[in-house]
C-alpha cells in the first residue's frame, strides 16, 4: 500500500492522518479501490469544488496523484499537439507543462492522450498512443524519451504504463499484419519491461496468440497482483488470459478461450482485475465474465473456471474494468446499463441496479469509503452505496463539448479527481 503520513498537532496531542497516493490508472492496488475516508457524495460544477483546471482537449486517461502533485495528459485540439501537465494538488496551480509532438489522433473515437500517466513518487511516466514515452522528475526535467511504436491497431492504442516493484511495464497486444496502413511488416505482441529512471530495456517477451484479425487487439492495461507470496503480471487479450513472472516476463499460466470459433472482431477493452485469489476476464460483445484462480500453472482448460456470469440477466462488460473492494467485485456494465456486486470466489450476485440517466457509462468505477462512483458520457457522476447498491446521488458536471466523457474518477488525499472533456475537477476540501 502506498501511503503518505501527515502529522497534525492538536491541543498538544499528535493525530496521524493517513492519505493514500493514486500513482497509476487503477490505483495503488491495481483494482480501482481506495482506502480514503470522507470522500464527497454531493458535488457539482461549483459545489464542493476545491479547484478546477481547464484542459485543451478530451482524453480517456485519468490524472494520477502523489502527495501534492497531480499529473495529467491531454490532447490540445486547437494546436493539434499532445500535452503533459503537473499541477499543485492544494491549489490547482500549473507547476509545469510540456508539449509532446505534433498530431493527436488517427481516428474519431479516441486520441493519443488516452493512456494515463504513472508515477512512483520520484519519476513520472507519460505514454501516448502514437508510441511516444517520456519520463520526467517532479520538477519537470526530462529524464529520457523514446518511441516504442509503430503499432498495428485498427483504432487508437490506449494501454497505460504500469510501475511495479521497480520496473516499468507496457503491453502491446496487436495485429500480426498491418491494418489501415499502420504497423510494420511483422507485428508481434509482447510484454515489455523498462528501467524507469533511464528507459533502458530490461526484457521483451513475446506473447503468442491464436486469435484472428481484430481479436488480436487489446486496448487494456496489464495488472500486477500478488497472492500467497506469488507475484504476477496479469494480461487479457488475444482470446487468452495469462499470468507472467514480473522478474522475467515468463508466462506462468494461460487460459482461453472465450472465443472458441475465433471470431475476428472481438477486440478487448477491459483489463483483468484480481482479488481474493481470483482474476476476472471480461469477454467482449455482451459475452460473459469468466473467473479463474491465479495460483495455477501451465495451460489451463475450462475445468479451471471458478464461475462465469451467464444467467437470466448476464453480467457483462465490453469497456469498463471492474473494481475489487470489500471482498467483492463491482462490475459496471455498459452493455446492460447496470452495476453489480459479485462475490469473488463464487460469482454470487449480491445485488444489481440500473445505472441512472440516458448516457452510456464506459469509464471504470471507483470504489472507496463505502461507495461506488461511476461517470457517464454526459459528465454525470453517479454515487452508489457499496453495501446495498442504493443510488445516493447523481452529480452533474460541465456538459461535454468535445466528444464524450470517458475518464475514470480517482481518489487521493480525501479528494476526488474528475476529468471531463474540458476540465479537471478537484472535489472536496
Amino acid at each position: 500500500m502506498l501511503l503518505t503520513l501527515a502529522t497534525v498537532a492538536v491541543f498538544g496531542a499528535v493525530d496521524v492522518v493517513q492519505a493514500e497516493n493514486w500513482g497509476q490508472w487503477r490505483g495503488p492496488r491495481f483494482d480501482g479501490s481506495s482506502t480514503e475516508k470522507n470522500l464527497p457524495t454531493e458535488f457539482g460544477v461549483d459545489q464542493n469544488v476545491a479547484w478546477k483546471f481547464p484542459l485543451p482537449g478530451p482524453s480517456a486517461g485519468t490524472p494520477v496523484v502523489w502527495d501534492d502533485r497531480v499529473f495529467v495528459s491531454s490532447a490540445d485540439l486547437e494546436n493539434e499537439t499532445l500535452k503533459a501537465y503537473c499541477l499543485d494538488r492544494k491549489s490547482g496551480q500549473l507547476l509545469w507543462e510540456r508539449t509532446i509532438g505534433q498530431g493527436i489522433a488517427h481516428d474519431t473515437r479516441s486520441n493519443y492522450a488516452a493512456p494515463s500517466p504513472a508515477t512512483d513518487g520520484e519519476t513520472v511516466i507519460f505514454f501516448y498512443g502514437n508510441g511516444q514515452m517520456l519520463a520526467f522528475d517532479f520538477d519537470g526535467k526530462e529524464l529520457w524519451s523514446k518511441n516504442v511504436g509503430p503499432f498495428a491497431f485498427q483504432w487508437t492504442f490506449s494501454t497505460s504504463p504500469v510501475l511495479y516493484d521497480g520496473k516499468l511495464y507496457l503491453q502491446v497486444l496487436q495485429r500480426d499484419t498491418p491494418v489501415n496502413g499502420r504497423g510494420g511488416k511483422e507485428n508481434p505482441s509482447y510484454l515489455l519491461a523498462l528501467e524507469p529512471k533511464t528507459g533502458d530495456e530490461l526484457w521483451r517477451v513475446l506473447r503468442p496468440s491464436k486469435a484472428q484479425a481484430e481479436s488480436l487487439e487489446a486496448f487494456n492495461t496489464p495488472m500486477p497482483y500478488e497472492y500467497n507470496g506469488r507475484k504476477q503480471i496479469l494480461i487479457a487479450g488475444g482470446d487468452a488470459l495469462t499470468g507472467h513472472n514480473p522478474e522475467t516476463g515468463e508466462e506462468l499460466w494461460r487460459w482461453g478461450t472465450w472465443n472458441p470459433q475465433r471470431i475476428g472482431h472481438w477486440r478487448l477493452v477491459p483489463s483483468p482485475i484480481a482479488g481474493d485469489g481470483v482474476v476476472l476476464a471480461c469477454a467482449p460483445k455482451k459475452e460473459p465474465i469468466f473467473a479463474l484462480p491465479v495460483d495455477k500453472s501451465g495451460l489451463l482448460n475450462d475445468d479451471a473456471i471458478l464461475w462465469d456470469s451467464e444467467g437470466e440477466r448476464p453480467i457483462s462488460s465490453d469497456v469498463p474494468t471492474p473494481a475489487f473492494y470489500d471482498g467483492d467485485f463491482f462490475v459496471l456494465s455498459d452493455v446492460s446499463k447496470s452495476l453489480s456486486r459479485v462475490e469473488a470466489r463464487t460469482g454470487k450476485v449480491k445485488w444489481t441496479v440500473d445505472t441512472p440517466g440516458r448516457a452510456k457509462y464506459e469509464a471504470s468505477p471507483l470504489a472507496g469509503d463505502g461507495k461506488i462512483y461511476a461517470l457517464n458520457f454526459d459528465g454525470e457522476a453517479a454515487v452508489f452505496d457499496a453495501g446495498t447498491g442504493k443510488l445516493l446521488q447523481v452529480n452533474a458536471l460541465d456538459k461535454p463539448t468535445q466528444g464524450s466523457v470517458r475518464s475514470s474518477i480517482i481518489a487521493s488525499q480525501e479528494q476526488l479527481f474528475i476529468r471531463t472533456t474540458t476540465m479537471l475537477y478537484c472535489i472536496g476540501k
